[in-house]
């Protein structure tokens, strides 16, 4: 498999993991800031971006074992591991099959799977539904906070890398068929949980969930923030990696 990647920064190295329809490009806001502190190892997962695009199935433990092969590629044989939404579901596969390789974790807007995860919020359900365009599914990213010069800037990248629907369909149902609640009590890697209180597209409840699963997790709520808390509140999200990380 081809997997895109590239690395900037230095100090200790640290895996970035971006969710459905984003390639690398989807942590801008916050590479500078975390690239003071991190050796960042940013990538595309398959079916995006740079990276091969094979015909699905897809599933969340095969796009963990691309994040492996990015680390092996790089030479790194430990790092710290950031994922947000279908990212962090690939993150806790990632942790789950190979600890050895993981120092601290970090679960953005994300949830365990299976029947006790709360399921995504009506107002994207109807947006699925109604076919919505590519700048309301953006802006609903971004609710309650969706404004026009981040839309305009993620459209931007969107458009530049756009993605067929193949791939996309194939990524959505990684995330459909992931599952690891049963599992989670034994990963004893240090977890920070991270979500907006206004997230519309996965249940902040999803972050206490985490919160009690995981043997050692604290949560941290951004208040005002959606799902893509990272464009919302950058700084705020690089000084909090810090703080746990370092």
């Amino acid at each position: 498999m081809k997997i895109a990647w590239e690395r900037t920064g230095s100090g200790p190295p640290l895996l970035l993991i971006h969710g459905l329809g984003y390639a690398r490009w989807g942590w801008e806001p916050v590479v500078e800031p975390l690239s003071r502190s991190f050796e960042l190892l940013l990538f595309d997962n398959r079916g995006v971006g740079g990276s091969d695009a094979p015909p699905g199935p897809y599933t969340t433990a095969g796009l963990a074992a691309d994040s492996l092969q990015v680390l092996d590629e790089a030479g790194v044989e430990r790092a710290h591991v950031v994922g947000t939404s279908l990212g962090g579901m690939v993150a806790q596969e990632l942790a789950l099959a190979a600890p050895e390789r993981v120092d601290k974790l970090v679960l953005v807007c994300t949830h365990p799977g299976g029947a006790r995860a709360f399921p995504m919020p009506e107002q994207t359900v109807r947006l699925f539904e109604a076919r919505a365009t590519l700048r309301e599914y953006v802006e609903n990213s971004l609710d309650p906070d969706p404004r026009p010069q981040l839309v305009d800037r993620i459209l931007e990248h969107r458009v530049a890398t756009a993605q067929p629907y193949e791939p996309w369909a194939a990524q959505a149902a990684a995330s459909l068929g992931f599952d690891a609640c049963d599992r989670l009590a034994g990963l004893t890697t240090p977890t920070l949980v991270v979500h907006g209180d206004g997230d519309v597209v996965v249940d902040p409840r999803n972050a206490g969930l985490l919160g009690e699963l995981l043997p050692d997790a604290r949560v941290k709520i951004y208040p005002g923030c959606g799902h893509l808390l990272m464009w919302q509140e950058p700084e705020r999200f690089a000084r909090d990696l810090e703080e746990f990380l370092c």
